[in-house]
């Protein structure tokens, strides 16, 4: 049984950084379009420029918040399930195998994507805005 909670919670570990890989990729994509769309059309004057950028810019911080939340989460249940296995570990005894301190640079690969995403969505929106009205 114990084989059998082991392998789920790999299972799961490994569904985890799956959908953390899909919601990274997602948002730099989307930033990165959105970024590209709007820059070119900053400069027209025309009322469907100023939506799309306005409905891109409102698409970004949307989809944004959505990854970073669903990155915060991700955190949270690998480092439950990290802590599970360091459990199940120290009961079977092989815990010297497993560094205990890996949780830690989890949370800072976390971070700095998260990081990231900002950093490509703040770019996506503030500099469009920039050509716009000051050029």
């Amino acid at each position: 049984m114990l084989e059998k909670v082991y392998d789920h919670i790999i299972m799961d570990i490994k569904q985890n950084t799956r959908t953390d890989t899909i919601f990274i990729i997602v948002a730099l994509v989307l930033n990165f379009i959105s970024l590209a769309v709007n820059a070119g059309v900053a400069n027209d004057d025309g009322a469907a420029s100023t939506w799309t950028m306005v409905t891109l810019i409102a698409l970004v911080v949307v989809v944004n918040l959505v990854v970073i939340f669903g990155l915060l989460r991700g955190k949270d249940s690998r480092n439950k399930l990290i802590s599970g296995l360091l459990k199940m570990y120290k009961d079977q005894g092989v815990e010297q195998y497993y560094d205990a301190s890996i949780i830690s640079n989890y949370d800072t690969r976390y971070l700095l994507f998260i990081l990231a995403v900002v950093t490509t969505g703040a770019t996506a929106i503030v500099i469009p805005l920039l050509l716009k009205f000051l050029d």
